[in-house]
């Protein structure tokens, strides 16, 4: 048995020969800096973790920026709206579910349009006040979709279901003056 032992290993013997009349070829190799500090010793980087704390990079403002709806009026410079930023408003999504509840309560009469008249444009208020108490009930809330085209700027729909039929409130807000203040309002 030890015979058949030997004579296996030998024939799964592989014998590779080289052929030394062929030069062999290298590829050269490129190091590349890891890091971003010239202030590091070459070929030991050092992790992000350990590195001194670079300065601090102000958060940029924003570029693009709002020209409050005026809807035709006139204003003094002094005395004209001025633009808020949204980091500087309430948050958003709460704060436009809130409205929406009470615009639906206005439309079916059990709340006075009053009580969202500092956060309604005076045309847009005036129009709310006149269809208070158009809608027989007030509609059961279904889904809040918030877009931010830019910043200060909110658009929103709120889905509402009223019996078997389903429409859409939809609102535009613009943060002036340090509120939220409601500029296109509609349930479609």
């Amino acid at each position: 048995m030890a015979d058949n032992e030997t004579d296996l290993h030998r024939d799964s013997l592989v014998m590779t020969t080289i052929d030394l009349s062929i030069e062999p070829t290298f590829k050269t190799i490129r190091f590349s800096t890891i890091s971003s500090s010239q202030d590091e010793i070459p070929g030991h980087p050092v992790l992000d973790l350990f590195r001194s704390p670079g300065p601090v990079a102000e958060p940029q403002k924003a570029k693009l920026y709002l020209v409050p709806k005026s809807y035709g009026d006139e204003f003094d410079p002094d005395f004209a709206p001025i633009p808020t930023s949204a980091s500087e408003l309430p948050e958003l999504s709460s704060w436009i579910l809130k409205y929406a509840v009470s615009a639906l309560e206005i439309w079916a009469g059990k709340r006075p349009a009053a009580q969202l008249a500092r956060w309604t444009h005076r045309n847009l208020y005036t129009q709310l006040s006149s269809e208070a108490g158009s809608l027989k009930e007030i509609g059961r809330i279904r889904k809040l979709h918030v877009t931010e085209p830019l910043d200060g700027i909110s658009e929103s729909v709120l889905t509402v279901r009223y019996g078997d039929r389903l429409r859409s409130l939809v609102m535009r807000f613009e943060g002036i003056d340090q509120k939220w203040l409601c500029t296109e309002l509609f349930l479609i």
